[in-house]
């Protein structure tokens, strides 16, 4: 019978890696905390709708890409394609927001999109997601923004730019949207199959195309800051001021636009120059509009995500430490199967203690314990002499030398000489 491998475009996070996953959590939940968002946690799978109605149904996400099924009950289910639209739906349900009320949350966990796999794009992806809701002012986009940057800094990386763009609203996008429509329509013959399906439909998109025949025909395309009513205007001349106002210096780029119809104003991304065409780390920007979308009223919104698998990619490429890979630091020893019960009440009592200890529970020799206790810093052995006279040997692994002590000072001998 064959062996069951796992679904292409999903991998298994493995003790060797995940540690390192484990910091860049850490390090995000903390940095998090420092700017007032409180973590959630929400549901992997939503109703279909949320994401038809929130993301929009003419975006690559909805049309080709979500994972949809009907459960039992003969309703559609999808998997969550991004987390954006899942924090707008939650905070909707439990009136996080209501009488003019603000909500900074922030989450982590598995995303799905059925996409052609590649080096650091999964079907089965990991983000982190901040969000700010309730909050209109340009100020909120500069925190956000300055947020993850801050999580980036703190996780040392470099070689990173701020790519800013104004998408405008539902005022001036329509007028934005006309001249984009009369431009790509007289380079039909330069577009791609996809970006020609796209001209009717969604031409912001096209923008954004990585074909290098669109892209040289986008680089010409009308610029939307012509286009801008002044309300846009003002907000992103707001955030620009309020990021110079941080030291943050950042790059316009009038074809950076978001794949989600839910965005408004300001996108930003912020990019690694060791990624290849695949540059994002992080992208986000305003999305005034979702909530109405999905039958919430008026709920204004900033946020962000990044991908942890993108993450720790740069993280590696730039050799930024992840800090100390977590190991074993003692390791108890049996010398004969008559000790094995006391060896499990010391290393018990060691873990309660808070010191990362292991035991042998297969019955391996004492010789083969040993080797094992090799990349640990000590090992506490016990044998018939040892319960006999209630002790046990501490030995240093790294210097070799050994002391007997009483068992019951071995939680405080460890804990002074680790």
């Amino acid at each position: 019978m064959a062996a069951i491998n796992a679904p292409r475009g999903t991998r298994d996070i493995l003790p060797s890696e995940s540690w390192k996953w484990s910091h860049i959590i850490k390090t995000a939940s903390e940095t998090m905390m420092d700017f007032g968002f409180s973590e959630v946690h929400l549901p992997i799978f939503e109703h279909t709708e949320l994401f038809s109605r929130g993301v929009g149904e003419t975006t690559d996400i909805v049309e080709k890409e979500m994972y949809t099924f009907n459960d039992r009950g003969g309703r559609s289910i999808t998997l969550r394609p991004e987390a954006t639209a899942g924090v707008m739906r939650a905070a909707i349900e439990n009136n996080l927001c209501v009488q003019g009320a603000s909500a900074k949350i922030w989450n982590w966990g598995p995303m799905f999109r059925h996409e052609r796999p590649q080096k650091g794009r999964y079907r089965q992806f990991y983000q982190i997601d901040a969000e700010c809701l309730g909050i209109a002012s340009a100020m909120a986009d500069v925190e956000v923004i300055a947020l993850s940057i801050e999580i980036f800094r703190r996780l040392g990386l470099k070689n990173l730019e701020v790519v800013i763009n104004s998408v405008g609203c539902e005022k001036c996008r329509p007028v934005y949207r006309q001249k984009l429509i009369d431009y790509f329509s007289s380079h039909k013959s330069e577009l791609c199959e996809t970006c020609l399906t796209r001209l009717e439909r969604n031409p912001l998109r096209i923008l954004d195309c990585k074909n290098e025949s669109c892209g040289r025909v986008a680089d010409n395309a009308p610029d939307i800051f012509d286009s801008l009513c002044s309300e846009c205007r003002e907000h992103f001349a707001e955030v620009r001021a309020g990021l110079e106002r941080l030291g943050f210096t950042y790059t316009l780029n009038k074809r950076l636009v978001r794949g989600l119809d839910y965005y408004t104003k300001t996108a930003y991304e912020i990019l690694s120059g060791d990624l290849g065409s695949q540059n994002a780390v992080a992208g986000g920007g305003r999305y005034d509009n979702l909530a109405s979308a999905i039958g919430g009223g008026k709920i204004p919104g900033v946020g962000f995500a990044c991908g942890l698998d993108r993450v720790a990619l740069v993280m590696e490429q730039q050799g930024c430490s992840f800090g100390k890979m977590p190991n074993t630091d003692v390791y108890v020893a049996s010398l004969g199967d008559d000790s094995r019960g006391a060896v499990q009440i010391l290393t018990y009592e060691l873990r309660k203690n808070n010191i990362r200890s292991e035991c042998d529970t297969s019955g391996k020799s004492f010789k083969s314990q040993m080797k094992i206790a090799g990349t640990c810093k000590f090992a506490c052995i016990i044998g018939a002499d040892e319960i006999a006279n209630n002790t046990v040997s501490v030995k240093n692994l790294s210097d070799g030398s050994q002391v007997n002590i009483p068992v019951n000072e071995a939680v405080n001998y460890l804990k002074e000489n680790l």
